[in-house]
């Protein structure tokens, strides 16, 4: 038996929960589908969802778990709140991006962030940038910065050429 993690990110969705579930297995290699609940015909009058559909999925992605929820329509996703994918090689950055801004907003796309298509942020991210960015240089952190905020996609070889300097 899984042991219970102590914190759990719940994501609220409308009525996709269960789509955007096998959605982030498919794109996570490291993934699986824990389990799903569905709503009872108890309670219909309160939750409003048809018996039978699906309540709570519990997803595992690289060993980090997600709650998606059926809720309803009154909660959206916003980019106050994304997950960081750290990645080691501009290979895996192109991977998840590729896969997770497929049919998400283009104008959500910036300095490595991005939407999916169910609307949640995510950061795609290369493990080197933290030491480039609290580089006790700030000429390197100034010339990385630059050239990160002109970016949609982070490049870790245009971060490394503006992190080496003329």
């Amino acid at each position: 038996m899984h042991s219970l993690q102590k914190i759990t990110p719940c994501l609220w969705f409308d009525n996709r929960a269960e789509e955007a579930a096998e959605y982030y297995v498919s794109i996570f290699r490291n993934a699986k589908l824990c389990q799903i609940s569905r709503y009872p015909e108890a309670g219909k009058e309160h939750h409003g969802q048809q018996p039978g559909t699906a309540m709570t999925v519990v997803v595992e992605l690289d060993g980090q778990r997600f709650t998606l929820m059926n809720g309803g329509p009154m909660f959206q996703f916003s980019p106050a709140i994304s997950f960081q994918i750290n990645c080691e090689s501009q290979d895996e950055i192109d991977y998840f991006w590729d896969r997770l801004s497929e049919g998400g907003a283009p104008e959500a796309q910036n300095c490595g962030w991005l939407a999916d298509k169910f609307g949640l942020s995510w950061q795609v991210v290369p493990t080197i940038l933290p030491s480039m960015i609290t580089d006790p240089d700030p000429e390197k952190c100034n010339r990385v910065m630059s050239a990160l905020l002109q970016m949609k996609k982070l490049d870790i070889a245009g971060l490394k050429k503006a992190y080496a300097g003329p």
